[in-house]
């Protein structure tokens, strides 16, 4: 028996995990695993590493928490500098608890500001677990299925002229919410995104760039949107910020930030703009300045997406490499006879590697933290070279 409510609705190991440090987790049995999913994306600096936990002991000796009626220092130096990162000078940040909080508080902004009901969003987003955004009811979102859009012929930017385009309610649209990368590891078209984003603003909409799983160097530049054509009005950030530590944080453009305090809107909980969040936020973030992991990851990235493509291109069980950064996946043939798309997980755990796997689609995930050694993705691809017919 478990005394653990367990209800992710995923597929859980046997693994024991006792410690961890970089991209290495250490069984209660002495095996040594790498994680190649950063403890679900959320990890981007390693375990343990030796300067975020620094910080977290000198601010426990501080105050870790205040509540939202007084302040501390590092509440405005936090917000400064990740305002700057996403060249929101003069915006306007909050500090939350996780990205299914950051997401749905800035689709609650949006409906407040444009007082329109609905919502769009790409087909296959993950906004959040819980909320408007986890719901995504159809009175309140319009999902855009843009698998139509991969294969179009056009060059130009996407525009109303489009008559995928013209099916979208526009006039009822309060914010056009995207993922640069989805769940899935899929891309959508600059073309379609910048074009939608264009359309979404002409009609007074906001655009939010949901980066909880993109931002903080993951996809090879510090923002997922910044592959795009795009100043987002508001962006929704967690994992990564935390290095493991529960923050997140929604960063506003000043106007977009003065139109919603004008609205009289009020949204308060316990851990908001917390002193220890903001302290492991910053230093995550100096992190990734001052050792350069976002172009590391853009630079080893690269060559690991290469490494899986030449496998692809020889491996019938595997279809494509796609990927972006330290966002990468591997689309897998159906199960047959001779070949069971589950066990190449099985397999690469038992060769010390735990990633990530989808059932439907068929993929399997590779995000190790931005630290990772080359060696080691290197060892991960002729493990993958002997496991894979």
């Amino acid at each position: 028996m478990s005394y653990t409510l367990r209800c992710t609705g995923y597929e859980r190991s046997n693994l024991q995990i006792l410690r961890a440090l970089g991209c290495t987790l250490y069984t209660v049995d002495g095996r040594e695993i790498i994680d190649m999913e950063s403890g679900v994306w959320a990890v981007g600096l390693g375990h343990n590493h030796p300067r975020i936990n620094r910080v977290i002991r000198e601010q426990l000796d501080r105050i870790s928490h205040i509540g939202y009626r007084v302040s501390t220092p590092i509440q405005e130096e936090a917000s400064e500098a990740l305002l700057q990162s996403a060249d929101m000078i003069d915006g306007r940040c909050v500090f939350l608890s996780s990205g299914s909080e950051a997401v749905e508080f800035a689709a609650q902004a949006a409906r407040r500001v444009t007082k329109r009901p609905l919502l769009l969003t790409l087909a296959d987003s993950f906004l959040g677990s819980y909320g408007s955004v986890g719901q995504r009811h159809p009175n309140e979102w319009h999902v855009f299925d843009w698998g139509v859009c991969v294969d179009c012929p056009q060059e130009r930017l996407c525009n109303e002229t489009c008559p995928h385009l013209r099916e979208i309610p526009l006039d009822r649209i309060g914010a056009l919410l995207f993922e640069a990368g989805s769940a899935q590891i899929r891309f959508p078209p600059v073309k379609l995104v910048s074009g939608l984003c264009n359309v979404v603003r002409a009609q007074g909409g906001w655009i939010i760039a949901n980066e909880v799983t993109t931002g903080m160097g993951r996809t090879g530049r510090m923002y997922g949107f910044e592959h795009f054509d795009v100043r987002p009005d508001v962006v929704a950030l967690g994992k990564g910020i935390g290095n493991g530590y529960p923050v997140s944080a929604v960063l506003m453009h000043i106007d977009a930030s003065e139109r919603l305090l004008s609205t009289g809107f009020r949204y308060a909980q316990s851990h908001q703009n917390d002193p220890m969040a903001c302290t492991v936020a910053l230093e995550v973030l100096r992190v990734l300045y001052e050792e350069r992991l976002v172009e590391r990851c853009a630079a080893i990235g690269a060559k690991f997406l290469r490494g899986l493509a030449a496998l692809a291109a020889k491996h019938e069980a595997i279809i494509e490499a796609r990927g972006r950064g330290l966002l990468l996946a591997i689309s897998l043939v159906e199960d047959s006879s001779s070949f069971s798309r589950s066990s190449v997980v099985a397999r690469l755990l038992e060769h010390g590697f735990l990633t990530g796997y989808k059932i439907a689609p068929s993929f399997v995930r590779f995000l190790p933290p931005l630290t990772i050694p080359e060696d080691v993705t290197t060892r991960l691809l002729e493990t993958l070279d002997r496991i894979v017919p």
